[in-house]
Parts: structure tokens; C-alpha cells; sequence
């Protein structure tokens, strides 16, 4: 046990960005940290940051963590890795998660390396090795330990943890601390990613009411998601394109969240008879095994989706839906001309992942149409289509982009300005510490005076690696 002294927090991730959450709680006596995730950005800076850690693993007593997201939980395997053998505490839904999903990314690490490496190997430059492995991976997975929502658990002698629903992605919560700090119990609020309301499948936010410090998500503090779209309707439209001229509709989509919400809606479309005669496939083993996950999940739902439930009807299947595992079957589907298809296929930005494969088959046809259905970052393939460039690079190959190219708005699973100040509102006294995390620097300042003018008092922007003594 380490020497009393008072408790302070410090900021190692997602300070200043939107990537790599992971803040510290010194108590004097313990330390645990608050998510684990990967920083994803350059792949110079990615590659020091998830490699160096800038605490010891050895010293944290415990990890709470907030969601599976990898920019959240992604480094998990790495800090076990250096040393770290304490409990991984979060949600039931996203223990469940985080096995599929920290063994898919040691995939991907492995794989980035092996291809690093031959052009590392044919300029005569000393190798890498990977972030960490699939053996890494679940040996990081054997410390985790699933929690209901609204239950108190231990975290320490002195931490105790209870998990309200954050309404983002299946299993997401904000995390409520008590923590002793010298005989006196103060309780700090980490939001984690906050979601929308009135979104298909999940149940709203659950809004803090008590906290001395509050951490809060600032995702999008300075921006408004825009009016409500019909996304069935969308959907439905976009497919009639495809289908007018025999061709095939493509959705890149994120594995976890947002390709359930796609299959939810062609759900509804098929039972309510608008595409009951057209194939849909969802080719990615990860999402295949993400939807599993959803299905065992049932106390994440909202009210309609657990009505399907209970009327015995699957919110994820139906009967020309087909989930696609094998890579044979993934080429097959290239392989079908002459009849109209949609097809859904990760990952969601288009910079790697079956979805490459599909692209060389689609995006030469002008008879083919692309759906967009999520932001596209800067510099992705994915952005490029957004703004239907002449041709696009897979494979170090160019092919001309002559498909239709559609977006479609309203499927975003972060709260937006209106939603946070909607969120931090039910608060029965203003937190006497506010610290924004998750976000830039044009969405936190502004929703940083926002709460101001609201009465929050002490709200401050850390930077990395800043601490702050409470």
C-alpha cells in the first residue's frame, strides 16, 4: 500500500483529442485508471504513444472502464503486457464486446507489422514487433470482470464504482466513483462517451444528478447534429437507385453500433414489405460476431426493440439477410451480376478491411450506388468518396469512381451540443470541478463557456499529461 497523501487526477489521453481516453486517480493510497484506449492518428505518433506508456501498469491497482470502443479500450492488452495484473471492471455488454474486439485488433496489429516489415526488410531497417498479440490479448481478457448497470462494486479499499447507462454503444456507461479521500467521501463522474436520444435500439442517457468532479466527453461541444432524418425512408430511396439500374448498394459501416442500426432499419423495411425480395449482406466476421453480442444483450434495448424480443422476432435477422464469415463467401459475393443487393461491410472509413475488396468491384459501375453513413475523417479513402473524387487507390491500384455516391445524416452515436447541455442539466448542484475531455479544441472552448454561463464553476480543458490535486 502506498503512502497517504491527497487525491489527484491526471490526463494521459484524450486531452486536447478526441483519441486515446486514459485518466488516472491518485487516491495517496491507490491508483486506477479510467479507460485504456489506443491513440489512432498518424502512424508515427500512434506508434510511440501505444508503445510508451507514461505511467507505470505496475503501479495501477485497477482499470474502470467505460466502453469497448478501441479508442477507450484498445491498449488494454499492452498495459497488461508491461506489467499490469489488477481487475478490468466495466459493463456485462462490454466485457462481451472486448472479446471479440481486442482479439480483432491484435489481429490487425500483427498484420500491420508483417506488412511494415517488408518494406523494413527489403531497405535493410531492424524489424517491429507488434502493439501486442492475440496471445497478449487474452491474457489481457482473463482480467476482466463484468458488472450489471446500477450496481455498486469495490474497486479498492478506498473506490467504489456503480455504472449508469450511457446510451452511446451496447454496454457504454458513465462511470460513478465514490472515493475516500482522507475520511471524506467525495464522488467523481466520468461520463464516458455520452449517446443521443431517441435513437433506434438502445435506451437514452442516463443523466449524473450528484458529483465534486465531474469528467465529461466534448466530442461535439460545438456542434449540432441537425434536424431529425427519416433514415428508414433514406435507406429505402437510395435502395430504389440501385434497383432501377440492376446494380448493387454498398455501405461501409463501423462493426460495432452502426451496423446494427442498419440492420434494424432493413428490418423494419422488410417486414413492412418495401425490400422483401432483396438479398442483404453483412460481410465482416467482426460485425457477425458484434450482432451476436447484441442478441444476448437484450438489457441495453429500448422499449421497441425488446417488444421484437418478446414477440420472438430477431431486431438483427430476417429471411433474405445474411451475415458472411468465410472469405469464399465474402468473393462469391462479387461474383453475383444482374441483380440488385445490398451489402454492408467494414470498416466504417474504408482504410482497411473487406470492404477495399468490395470497392473495386462497385465503385467503377455508374449503375452502383455507395451509401455514406457516418462521418468520414480527413484523408481516408472514405472522404474521398464523400467527395466523389474521379478515382479512388485500393491495393495501390486506382480505379475510376463512377457510382452513385449517397449519405445519409442522423446516425451519429455521440451526443451533440444541444444533448450534453441536456445531459450535464439534471445535476441537483453544480459539480465544483469540471475537467473536458474527448474533443478538440473548436468544440471544447465553447462548450467550456457554456457550462460556465450555466454556473459551473473550475471548468478546465487538461492537457496531456497534466495533473490537477483535489
Amino acid at each position: 500500500m502506498k503512502a497517504h497523501s491527497g487525491m489527484h487526477l491526471q490526463f494521459f489521453g484524450a486531452a486536447g483529442t478526441v483519441t486515446g481516453s486514459c485518466h488516472m486517480i491518485d487516491t495517496g493510497r491507490h491508483r486506477i485508471i479510467l479507460d485504456c484506449g489506443l491513440f489512432q492518428g498518424s502512424r508515427k505518433e500512434a506508434f510511440r504513444k501505444n508503445r510508451n506508456l507514461a505511467f507505470d501498469p505496475k503501479s495501477i491497482d485497477a482499470v474502470v472502464l467505460s466502453h469497448a470502443h478501441i479508442d477507450h479500450s484498445g491498449n488494454l492488452p499492452q498495459l497488461v503486457k508491461d506489467g499490469f495484473r489488477g481487475r478490468i471492471i466495466c459493463t456485462r455488454a462490454t466485457e462481451s464486446l472486448c472479446r471479440y474486439m481486442l482479439m480483432d485488433s491484435a489481429h490487425i496489429q500483427v498484420k500491420d507489422v508483417q506488412y511494415v516489415n517488408k518494406r523494413r526488410k527489403r531497405q535493410g531497417e531492424s524489424l517491429f514487433e507488434p502493439l501486442y498479440t492475440p496471445e497478449d490479448a487474452e491474457k489481457c481478457l482473463s482480467l476482466f470482470e463484468g458488472h450489471d448497470y446500477g450496481e455498486w462494486v469495490d474497486v479498492t479499499e478506498d473506490i467504489r464504482v456503480r455504472f449508469e447507462d450511457a446510451g452511446h454503444i451496447l454496454g457504454s456507461a458513465s462511470c460513478h466513483l465514490d472515493i475516500d479521500d482522507r475520511g471524506t467521501t467525495k464522488r467523481l463522474v466520468f461520463s464516458g462517451d455520452v449517446g443521443r436520444y431517441d435513437r433506434v435500439i438502445l435506451k437514452d442517457p442516463v443523466p449524473p444528478k450528484e458529483a465534486d468532479i465531474f469528467i465529461c466527453e466534448s466530442t461535439y461541444g460545438n456542434r449540432f447534429h441537425g434536424p431529425t432524418v427519416d433514415v428508414q425512408q433514406k435507406i429505402c430511396d437510395v435502395i430504389r437507385m440501385a434497383e432501377e439500374n440492376n446494380g448493387k448498394l454498398l455501405m461501409p459501416a463501423f462493426s460495432v453500433g452502426r451496423t446494427q442500426m442498419l440492420v434494424y432499419h432493413l428490418n423494419q423495411l422488410a417486414t413492412q414489405g418495401k425490400i422483401r425480395d432483396l438479398a442483404v449482406f453483412v460481410d465482416s466476421p467482426l460485425s457477425a460476431n458484434v450482432t451476436s453480442v447484441f442478441r444476448r444483450h437484450p438489457e441495453c434495448f429500448d422499449q421497441e426493440a425488446l417488444a421484437l424480443v418478446h414477440d420472438n422476432n430477431d431486431p438483427f435477422g430476417f429471411e433474405k439477410l445474411t451475415y458472411i464469415r468465410e472469405v469464399e463467401a465474402s468473393k462469391a459475393i462479387a461474383g453475383i451480376n444482374g441483380v440488385s443487393y445490398v451489402l454492408i461491410s467494414a470498416s466504417g472509413m474504408c482504410e482497411a478491411g473487406r470492404v477495399l475488396h468490395h470497392l473495386k468491384h462497385v465503385a467503377p459501375s455508374e449503375r452502383n450506388v455507395i451509401l455514406v453513413t457516418g462521418f468520414m475523417a480527413p484523408h481516408t479513402l472514405g472522404r474521398r468518396i464523400v467527395e466523389k473524387v474521379d478515382k479512388i487507390r485500393v491495393f495501390g491500384e486506382d480505379f475510376p469512381l463512377r457510382a452513385q455516391v449517397a449519405t445519409i445524416s442522423g446516425l451519429s452515436a455521440h451526443a451533440d451540443r444541444e444533448e450534453l447541455l441536456e445531459y450535464v442539466s439534471h445535476f441537483r448542484k453544480n459539480p465544483k470541478h469540471t475537467f473536458l475531455v474527448h474533443g478538440e479544441e473548436e468544440q471544447q472552448q465553447p462548450f467550456a463557456e457554456a457550462l460556465r454561463e450555466r454556473g459551473f464553476p473550475n471548468v478546465r480543458i487538461p492537457v496531456e499529461g497534466q495533473k490537477f490535486e483535489l
